[in-house]
């Protein structure tokens, strides 16, 4: 049975229409695997075996009556508990939101149920989503199943655990500075930041409105780039709900068009340090594609250390100013990591209107700036971030002589904050492993509503270099 847990999510809803294996089969296969594998990991925060199994049931009717036709049949899947799934608790790692129960689904999950996917559970968040590492008071911590000892990063942490330790065969995180893509990084699997309103973020909490519509998204997250696509292709299209919604429907890319893609690469932004085995692994993307027939070039766009800044007023200073209602007169109940946010916060100057709205201007003028260069090469190789996983409760590092830190300039997160403030879309493929195994990413960044062109670029690298490996601890 174990076997079938590490197949694709495609080669399950392909073998359940062969009537190869039962949607009952995988199911029990993922259940006895998360019942083995979740006390070492905490991923999950919730596993609803007996609503998935009549979901299973549901599926097998489905292919009884001839009805074969659902993307995702009988697929387990599992969902970021910041999203809304009927009957499953919703709190996104808050005693304040302590026994929220959702009371219907978020649009992308009724499409996922509908093309015939078998939700497992939810999986474990930071509290409100504001850290890098999954852990929490309600909850407890989550560890990165390539080393107990390492987070699986955040704020997509459990469902980065859950994919790539063979509990979940895909899932669901939400991204508003990195959180689809570090975690998927630092866990050795793949994620995908879609354009914001590609999918509906309707049903998230805390809600993609205002500044956070502009650069916070869901998006789907396996263990190979195929898996992204199918994933995509049942969760895309607008819901009235998302205000950033647009109905582009997911195409087919031509292979004349794919070979026209011009990327331009590079290893390092001039001000974050990185890992010389981070760097290796951009190169060797680089070189795959460069091998493969396509036009490679280094090159770094402008005006990046302005992107992280402007990221910094609207995701953290405007965060806080958010949070700070909801917290009062509570502190004692939220965890060290929300604190440490709000503290980091609040020793910079407060938000003011006048500055917001600069910041915003400024933000629609890089935003101009870098499409325009993006015209030259519309694919983008970088870093996903400057270290590979670290130890629970790290902060600082030393990187080729120079010093690195979370969330304090020079950030080692700053390699997807820019392209939640500028709007692309961008992919994570496992590519290489820093010493000790650890697994490394790499960042493939596109257009705005390109994912179609990201993905076949991810794609092209995984076939290359191997793409995922199951980690130790499977």
């Amino acid at each position: 049975m174990e076997e079938l847990t590490w197949l694709s999510a495609a080669q399950m809803a392909a073998m359940v229409r062969r009537k190869e294996v039962s949607p009952r089969q995988l199911l029990e296969a993922h259940l006895e695997r998360i019942q083995r594998l979740d006390p070492q990991l905490h991923a999950f925060v919730e596993v609803d075996a007996e609503r998935a199994r009549l979901q299973a049931l549901d599926a097998e009717a489905a292919l009884r009556a001839g009805n074969a036709e659902g993307a995702l049949l009988g697929v387990p899947v599992s969902i970021k508990s910041s999203l809304q799934v009927a009957g499953l608790r919703a709190e996104c790692g808050s005693r304040l939101r302590a026994g929220h129960v959702a009371q219907q689904d978020a649009p992308l999950v009724a499409r996922l149920k509908a093309a015939g996917a078998i939700v497992l559970g939810t999986t474990n968040a930071p509290e409100f989503l504001m850290a890098y590492e999954t852990d929490n008071r309600l909850y407890g911590r989550t560890h990165n199943p390539w080393n107990l000892s390492r987070t699986p990063g955040g704020s997509s942490g459990g469902e980065a655990a859950a994919i790539a330790s063979g509990c979940a065969a895909a899932g669901v995180g939400s991204d508003g500075g990195g959180s689809i893509r570090v975690p998927a990084h630092f866990s050795g699997i793949c994620g995908l930041k879609p354009t914001p309103g590609r999918i509906p973020s309707t049903g998230h909490f805390p809600p993609s409105v205002g500044p956070f519509a502009m650069i916070g998204v869901v998006g789907p997250m396996a263990r190979n780039v195929g898996d992204l696509r199918l994933m995509l292709e049942v969760m895309a299209g607008p819901d009235d709900g998302d205000a950033c919604a647009a109905p582009v429907p997911v195409r087919a890319l031509a292979e004349r068009e794919l070979r026209a893609t011009r990327i331009g690469w590079f290893e390092d932004d001039g001000e974050t340090p990185v890992t010389v085995e981070t760097r290796a692994a951009v190169r060797r993307a680089a070189e795959a594609l460069r091998l493969a027939g396509f036009e490679v070039e280094p090159f770094r766009p402008r005006g990046l250390a302005e992107a992280r800044r402007l990221w910094w007023t609207f995701f953290a200073q405007a965060g806080a100013l958010v949070l700070k209602p909801a917290v009062a007169g509570r502190e004692a109940e939220i965890s060290p990591l929300l604190k440490e946010f709000m503290s980091l916060v609040e020793a910079g100057p407060p938000l003011a209107l006048e500055p917001f709205m600069n910041a915003w201007i400024a933000r629609d003028t890089l935003r101009a700036q870098f499409l325009a260069e993006m015209n030259r090469f519309t694919v983008l190789l970088c870093p996903v971030c400057s270290i590979p996983a670290f130890r629970h409760g790290e902060r600082e590092w030393q990187i080729a002589g120079r010093v690195a830190r979370y969330l304090r300039e020079p950030d080692v997160m700053t390699y997807t904050q820019w392209f939640n403030v500028l709007g692309n879309p961008a992919a994570v493929v496992p590519v290489g492993q820093a010493p000790g195994g650890l697994p490394i990413g790499v960042q493939v960044v596109g257009r705005p509503w390109e994912e179609e062109r990201v993905l076949a670029i991810a794609e092209e690298i995984e076939r290359a270099t191997g793409g995922f490996k199951p980690p130790p601890v499977a």
